[in-house]
């Protein structure tokens, strides 16, 4: 089962209350308690097959007198949780279960099980998606500003500059150097955000989209490629491409979690105008670059609407613009974003160079609420 964003935050939150619905803390708790996160991977009557978060699977025995209790999304303690019965349980429920340890070290005699409905997390992923989307930008960090409490970061949004503001109760994480799974990104400070990052924030818009107060943000160090397409191996799934900046060949790992888009002519030539200070054409009513003249952020919104593309939709000598990880001399970087299509790009910026200016991981814009 994929983890999501709230999923990390719902689950802290069921450790946190953990203490108040058991009573001793864990340094005073009988010998052989345990408490255990993990997902139902079976019912079996009052058995329970749980997948634990630390690997092993565990085996829970639901007694007459095991407390089930639900917690609906958004609650920040048990006072509104819900009684239910075993019935109500249903595999890929998120669960918190304390109990006895049997000798067998495999199975728990359940003294609660702290329910989070699959259902529950999916509507939860789904708002949380809705809401990256409406209020969330993207581009790459220009200046940072760190005071303390108030600090701000000028950001490179599709050509333009956005100034994001901070304040005491904005949240920063940092993604891996080898990672875009929400869950691998660790807690950060504004400090650690630097020039050159692609970031992405949550937050409240002035009305000329030139100003947002964030709520949250997350950044991590990126690649950018531009270049053309000298190698495909589809048994490897990586994709070699000489890049323009460096002159030099990349090769680049396509995974189940890369997403890859190829824009449609017109609007990859409307990128072009736009990269080249010009006015796009105006499209006809209805055509597929409706969105070519995207202002500030929405470019993110329009790309990621497009239909997927997988890797043998490419072939060699087309041009492509890639973010990636920065990969390391053992392990080649993996594509986050791959962008088909993009010849008149290339053509009005022959070194790729500003290209990332509207080419940022639109995937992040998903990602804080989940890997997808």
């Amino acid at each position: 089962m994929k983890k999501y964003a709230f999923q990390s935050f719902a689950l802290a939150l069921l450790m946190a209350m953990a203490c108040p619905l058991f009573g001793q803390p864990a340094a005073s708790a009988p010998a052989g308690a345990v408490k255990q996160l993990g997902s139902i991977r079976k019912i079996d009557g009052v058995d329970l097959s749980l997948a634990t978060d630390e690997g092993p699977e565990l085996q829970v025995k639901i007694r007459p007198d095991t407390r089930l209790l639900r917690l609906a999304p958004g609650q920040t303690d048990l006072k509104g949780a819900t009684l239910i019965q075993l019935t109500d349980l249903q595999v890929g429920d998120r669960v918190l279960v304390r109990g006895k340890l049997a000798d067998d070290g495999i199975s728990v005699s359940a003294a609660a099980v702290i329910v989070m409905k699959q259902q529950d997390i999916e509507h939860m992923k789904q708002e949380e998606l809705l809401d990256w989307q409406k209020r969330g930008v993207g581009g790459v960090v220009k200046t940072v500003d760190a005071k303390p409490g108030k600090g701000s970061i000028t950001l490179s949004v599709g050509g333009k500059t956005m100034e994001v503001s901070t304040t005491p109760s904005t949240t920063f994480k940092r993604y891996a150097p080898d990672s875009v799974k929400w869950e691998d990104a660790t807690g950060a400070r504004l400090e650690d955000m630097h020039p050159g990052d692609q970031l992405r924030a949550k937050g409240d818009k002035n009305d000329d989209g030139t100003q947002l107060v964030a709520e949250e943000i997350v950044a991590g160090t990126f690649r950018n490629i531009a270049g053309r397409v000298i190698a495909i191996d589809a048994a490897q799934n990586t994709l070699t491409v000489q890049d323009l900046a460096t002159k030099k060949p990349v090769s680049v790992k396509i995974t189940a979690d890369s997403q890859m888009k190829k824009l449609p002519l017109q609007l990859a030539q409307g990128l072009a105008m736009r990269m080249k200070g010009t006015a796009p054409p105006a499209a006809s009513s209805g055509t597929p670059a409706e969105g070519a003249r995207p202002r500030g952020g929405d470019l993110n919104q329009l790309l990621a609407r497009l239909p997927s593309a997988s890797l043998g939709d490419l072939q060699k000598g087309e041009a492509v613009m890639i973010v990636s990880t920065q990969g390391s001399a053992d392990r080649p970087p993996v594509a986050v974003t791959l962008l088909g299509g993009v010849e008149p790009i290339l053509t009005a910026s022959p070194t790729g160079t500003g290209a990332e200016t509207f080419l940022t991981p639109w995937s992040l814009a998903s990602a804080p609420a989940g890997d997808q």
